[in-house]
């Protein structure tokens, strides 16, 4: 489940307290945090604290949970920057563009004007400043209560890979 670059992980670095993000929203199991490289305001990650490569590695209660927690903070980050729409993704491997080979999803805000050919937006990067703003908005709209009771009404996670093996 782990490969020999956890250690190299920038996830893993950033879950330990090792690098700056924009925090929005963490528990025990969970890291939410913007993108710092957006394809547009209010682009979010959503992280699992254990690490494991690829979606097809994690326990299914832990992918359960996991998109339990996306659905939520999606909605804050629709709500918090007034998207009209917004897209969840979630890459595995090299051939799907997989940047880090930390399980991730991406949760990105769309509007009505960011594509009029039809394409992606582009990816730039956000100044630290403007994702602390964004990531205050988004704690502020977070229902935590909501989080806690979609979270208990599913199969228990594991905390340690320990529990896992």
């Amino acid at each position: 489940m782990v490969t020999s670059d956890r250690q190299q992980c920038v996830f893993c670095s950033i879950i330990q307290g090792h690098l700056p993000i924009a925090e929005v929203y963490q528990d025990a199991n969970f890291l939410v945090l913007m993108d710092k490289y957006p394809i547009n305001i209010g682009h979010t990650l959503v992280i699992p604290k254990l690490h494991y490569d690829n979606l097809l590695l994690m326990p299914s209660a832990e992918v359960a949970r996991l998109y339990s927690l996306v659905a939520i903070i999606a909605e804050s980050v629709v709500s918090s920057v007034n998207a009209d729409g917004f897209n969840v993704g979630q890459n595995n491997g090299i051939a799907a563009n997989q940047i880090v080979p930390h399980v991730h999803v991406h949760i990105v805000p769309r509007f009505k004007y960011d594509s009029p050919d039809g394409k992606w937006p582009n990816r730039r990067v956000a100044s630290y400043q403007e994702l602390l703003e964004i990531a205050e908005k988004m704690r502020s709209t977070i229902n935590s209560s909501r989080i806690q009771r979609a979270m208990s009404e599913l199969v228990p996670m594991h905390t340690t890979r320990e529990e896992i093996l």
